[in-house]
């Protein structure tokens, strides 16, 4: 999906946001939903890559500067980065969220919206003034900051890339920051929008445990070009801020080209199943990427009670009561439960 995301939600800076995968607060709700859970809450790909045997020394020595540089060589042949040394690996991307606030002085902020709450939490957290939603339209000429994630969650729109130069040249012009966060974009193969525009306010977000399944490996990537940014993001983090065992399967995963292609077609093949479901019980499609997909309905609420009642997972929108997330279901077991209990619901 291209252009500007489908509504503009309100957020709400004044509490932390809500988290898809809380399956604990799901399963105190629902006390008698049938076990196993199916956990459809997150936007995780259900297939992970196989870890295998990791060498002892990932384990019982600190990680060392030649593993780190060389998941760093590897994540910016894989993501398309100027340069290995453009990359600064964290333990995770939500870090790099919420530490990247830190590292500015008071600013005026713009998320692009609706997106989800950790964006501008993090900036307000920090003492920031962040805008009321803001779209493709009505950025102000005057934020220092603006903030895209590309492609969206939850509805996967992707903002136009003459726009995103646009803004990223305006910025480096004074001092700016242009965050992009692609922690959604290896579902397809295109590289990430900093290798045509590598511009000095240009700092990119990669996420490494949503496409690879391993999102307990706590491994992100920021890709600066500013080398003053780099520098402060390195001092931030500190030293083995990422796990040997993580930099070891970080390492072997990236350079797997024959699995991540699999992978994409995958992901792609399961996401059309889910799409012709959904349309089957009454599901109307908004957007999405492979990982996870977005749907309307009219009566999303009864919707969302009935599946986790009967044991699966979904993601609601306080702001946008009629839409509901959706996981792909990681087997056929789990795509013939949800089937089974989304029919009963179209045919009653």
């Amino acid at each position: 999906m291209q252009g500007e995301p489908a509504r503009a939600l309100d957020y709400d800076t004044s509490q932390a946001p809500d988290h898809g995968g809380d399956i604990d607060s799901i399963r105190r709700a629902f006390l008698d939903a049938p076990l196993p859970w199916i956990d459809l809450s997150t936007g995780i790909n259900p297939w992970p890559y196989p870890i295998g045997n990791l060498p002892p020394d990932a384990w019982n020595r600190l990680p060392s500067r030649a593993a780190e540089d060389a998941v760093r060589e590897a994540a910016a042949a894989y993501y398309g980065a100027p340069s290995a040394e453009q990359v600064v690996l964290a333990p995770g991307s939500q870090a790099l969220i919420q530490w990247l606030p830190r590292l500015r002085a008071r600013s005026r902020v713009a998320v692009l919206s609706p997106t989800y709450g950790e964006h501008a939490w993090s900036w307000s957290s920090a003492g920031h003034d962040v805008l009321r939603p803001i779209t493709l339209h009505d950025v102000p000429d005057d934020v220092a900051v603006l903030v895209v994630t590309r492609p969206n969650n939850p509805d996967g729109a992707v903002a136009p890339s003459d726009w995103i130069a646009e803004w990223a040249h305006r910025l480096a012009r004074r001092g700016g920051w242009l965050v992009i966060d692609e922690a959604f974009a290896d579902g397809g193969d295109a590289p990430s929008v900093i290798q045509a525009i590598p511009v000095d306010s240009m700092i990119v977000l990669r996420s490494f445990g949503k496409f690879f399944g391993l999102a307990g490996c706590r491994l992100g990537a920021a890709l600066v070009v500013s080398a003053t940014v780099r520098k402060l993001l390195r001092n931030a983090l500190g030293p083995w801020c990422v796990s040997g065992p993580t930099l070891a399967i970080a390492d072997r995963a990236f350079r797997d080209r024959e699995w991540i292609v699999y992978t994409r077609e995958r992901l792609a093949r399961g996401a059309a199943r889910l799409d012709m479901l959904a349309a089957r019980c009454g599901y109307a499609l908004i957007g999405g990427t492979p990982l996870f997909r977005l749907y309307e309905h009219a009566d999303a609420q009864a919707e969302y009670a009935g599946l986790c009642a009967a044991g699966i997972a979904v993601r609601r929108f306080k702001a946008q009561p009629t839409w509901l997330r959706f996981g792909l279901p990681p087997d056929a077991a789990a795509e013939a439960r949800l089937a089974r209990i989304l029919g009963r619901s179209a045919a009653a």
